[in-house]
């Protein structure tokens, strides 16, 4: 796979090279038309590509990335702080009251969004990953969306702030020609949905892993492993997107053994697939293993010229939250058998609807599921 996502016959882009979706076949009530028709550039090929990867790139350089750790553990901090108030014996979602809501606060504040519009972006990250939305609700999300991000675009054109909403709006500004009114709008779409999502999904497969098997926890906590490990091992064992839609071939693909992709077909890349490939991982691919040789080879973060630019931030996040979670509450377990947790249903996100767990609980639930 990391072969077809570095040839240049494939592309991301479907004006220019999708027909059905040029033609006008493709409807605007499926649930992916967002991620096919926005105009930013996880949908741009060659110049258009590099063009806008290069300003959003700013947000997440290395020096500006480590300089997010403090606030990241000040709000790490707050959240543990809110869930050890919770009686003893009182279960807690640890996706809705930590997973979730650590990447959404870390990367509001990045891009600077006003704290009244938090909850209801939010909400509509969660809506565009529904890859089962109702055609009511993809027309709504449309518009919420572009509700949303114009009133942000707003409020920063007239009081700007150290942020990186204020600065892609300063390039969109001072030079049109770098960046549309279009492409604005979808940058700050896609940086804040991709920059909020994966890391939830991340951090409920991590915690949920651990959970699940607590003699890779004590391998951690014997420091025979590192938090490091972990966070490789469930990125590659449960990727927290597990297909992006969509790329198409720029002329005719011979893949062998008689195998074709034909000029504009779609082609749907399987990130999770890739990461319980026996091939790579062998005939243990579908296990849980911190001390896996293999555990960095995975493609969770994508590959070649569309390469996640925010994987050191979501790193960092998770390799913040997890020890300080697994810390602050030694006896954490789930309230359920693992089997019993429930997958959010969506091809574009991979984690679960809820992870209910105890603090301390009397009786801990643990089991491979």
């Amino acid at each position: 796979m990391k072969k077809l996502l570095n040839d240049p016959r494939i592309s991301k882009d479907s004006y220019q090279h999708w027909p059905p979706f040029i033609d006008g076949e493709i409807s605007e009530d499926w649930p992916l038309f967002l991620w096919v028709s926005v105009r930013n550039m996880f949908i741009a090929y060659g110049d258009d590509h590099r063009r806008l990867r290069k300003l959003v790139a700013k947000a997440f350089t290395p020096r500006r990335t480590a300089a997010m750790r403090p606030r990241i553990e000040e709000i790490t901090g707050e959240l543990l702080d809110t869930m050890a108030t919770v009686a003893v014996g009182e279960v807690v979602d640890l996706r809705g009251s930590f997973a979730r809501l650590l990447p959404i606060k870390v990367i509001c504040d990045l891009f600077g969004i006003p704290e009244d519009m938090r909850d209801e972006l939010r909400l509509t990250v969660d809506s565009i990953f529904n890859s089962a939305a109702s055609a009511e609700e993809v027309a709504t999300t449309r518009a919420t969306v572009r509700r949303l991000l114009t009133e942000l675009v707003v409020v920063k054109r007239a009081k700007p702030g150290d942020d990186m909403t204020s600065d892609l709006i300063a390039a969109r500004d001072e030079d049109g020609s770098v960046l549309s009114e279009e492409e604005l709008l979808g940058t700050l779409l896609l940086s804040l949905s991709a920059g909020f999502e994966t890391t939830v999904n991340l951090l409920d497969n991590a915690i949920t892993a651990m959970l699940t098997h607590p003699e890779q926890l004590q391998l951690v906590r014997a420091a025979k492993a590192t938090w490091d490990d972990v966070i490789d091992e469930a990125l590659r064992w449960q990727a927290p997107v597990p297909h992006l839609p969509l790329r198409y071939a720029v002329e005719d693909i011979e893949l062998g053994d008689g195998i074709t992709i034909r000029k504009g077909e779609a082609v749907l890349a399987g990130y999770a697939a890739a990461g319980r490939d026996p091939e790579i991982h062998g005939q243990t691919a579908e296990e849980f293993d911190i001390t896996r040789p293999t555990r960095h080879e995975h493609m969770a973060f994508g590959h070649g010229s569309h390469y996640c630019l925010g994987v050191s931030l979501a790193r960092l996040e998770a390799a913040v939250a997890l020890p300080a979670l697994f810390e602050r509450f030694p006896e954490l377990a789930l309230a359920v058998p693992g089997h019993a947790l429930e997958p959010l249903g969506s091809m574009l996100a991979n984690g679960h609807k809820a992870v209910p767990a105890l603090l301390e609980p009397h009786e801990l639930v643990r089991d491979g599921g």
